[in-house]
């Protein structure tokens, strides 16, 4: 009985008002922070413009990624054409090499069997002063051979050496080349990648919403663009005027309005570049059938005669630069600040390029984004 009775009243104590109170407590607090959870302000939505905003941020900092890139695989595909010559030349200096050693080794043979210096032998059998003097000939003229030949075996020996070594500082070279395009490529990748997760995570409407607002931005585009086009004309009447009124006064001879320098030039790339348009970009591409921005403008030049550097960084830097003011078409147009996207200028204020990721070769507005500078290529 005893013991029951302290079974009893330990459970008592464990099950009691003290333990109801803890339950309870511990309820309300799940309640309370279920109640706070629910009733939590969720965070605020970015809106459609924030969006756009990020997008666009991502879409360049992919199209920077990718000059990156570009330039990168210039560069390993220039150091395996480096790479894959050196190591012809080892080949081919080590079948001298060979040669040599075999050659050498055909010389200590036949010593070998001669049993080496035969001088003495040979003055004593002589038959005749003139039989000593014909084989002493012979022996100064096969001693300068195998001379001859010691000699080119060690410089064949040193020459294929030292191409051992340089081919292989430049597989060094390659592989750290590799290893930079790889990191490239991871780059542009990413940056797509989280530009295309956002894209994903709007709704339909959202989607519509951002569609208008793109469609708005280009048509405001237009307008500055069309506004631009005003403007240089006014400029290129203007000057017209001046000129006229200066030629006039010295002669009276007319002459017709020249033709830019090399206009077919210009007007073959336009032509390449028109058929393009549609043409999906893709990131790192030269053509036929994608495009990427530089990758269009260095196959439309191609096409017209003229060799273009590989990234936009280095086409800035071909021909003569001009200004907006000043633009003819066939001009190439440099935009952002870290000029990291090219298009090609058509007239009236109009372009045609390679826009980013999901975009297709098309004619745009020049003021669609932020002038850096032009340049002439031919």
């Amino acid at each position: 009985m005893a013991t029951h009775r302290k079974a009893r009243t330990a459970l008592l104590s464990t099950s009691g008002p003290r333990a109801a109170v803890g339950i309870t407590t511990a309820a309300l607090a799940t309640v309370t922070l279920l109640s706070e959870t629910a009733n939590a302000t969720p965070p605020p939505q970015p809106s459609i413009a924030e969006v756009k905003a990020k997008v666009d941020s991502l879409m360049h900092q992919a199209e920077v990624a990718t000059e990156k890139y570009n330039g990168a695989k210039e560069q390993v595909d220039q150091q395996n054409v480096k790479v894959n010559k050196l190591l012809e030349q080892v080949a081919q200096k080590t079948q001298t090499l060979n040669d040599a050693r075999r050659q050498l080794g055909q010389y200590a043979a036949a010593q070998y069997r001669s049993g080496g210096d035969e001088t003495t032998t040979r003055y004593m059998l002589s038959g005749s002063p003139e039989d000593l003097v014909d084989q002493m000939h012979l022996t100064d003229v096969l001693a300068q051979r195998q001379k001859a030949a010691v000699d080119s075996f060690r410089v064949e020996q040193v020459a294929a050496t030292q191409q051992r070594i340089e081919a292989a500082k430049s597989l060094a070279t390659l592989t750290q080349q590799q290893a930079k395009l790889k990191t490239a490529k991871q780059d542009v990748q990413t940056k797509l990648s989280e530009a295309q997760h956002l894209l994903n995570s709007l709704t339909a409407q959202e989607k519509a919403r951002l569609a208008a607002l793109a469609a708005k931005q280009e048509a405001e585009a237009r307008r500055k663009a069309a506004a631009l086009v005003a403007q240089q004309k006014a400029a290129a009447e203007a000057a017209a005027k001046a000129a006229a009124a200066k030629k006039s006064t010295s002669t009276t001879t007319t002459t017709s309005p020249t033709t830019p320098a090399n206009s077919s030039v210009a007007d073959q790339a336009i032509a390449f570049a028109r058929k393009q348009i549609g043409k999906p970009y893709v990131w790192g591409a030269t053509g036929p059938d994608s495009f990427d921005c530089s990758g269009l403008t260095q196959a439309a030049y191609k096409a017209a005669g003229i060799t273009l550097p590989r990234t936009t960084w280095d086409q800035v830097n071909v021909g003569t630069r001009v200004s907006e003011a000043n633009l003819q078409p066939g001009d190439l147009i440099f935009f952002y600040s870290d000029i990291s996207h090219v298009g090609m200028y058509i007239g009236n204020g109009e372009m045609i390029h390679a826009p980013h990721t999901g975009t297709v070769v098309k004619i745009a507005p020049i003021t669609e984004m932020p002038f850096y500078g032009a340049v002439r290529p031919y």
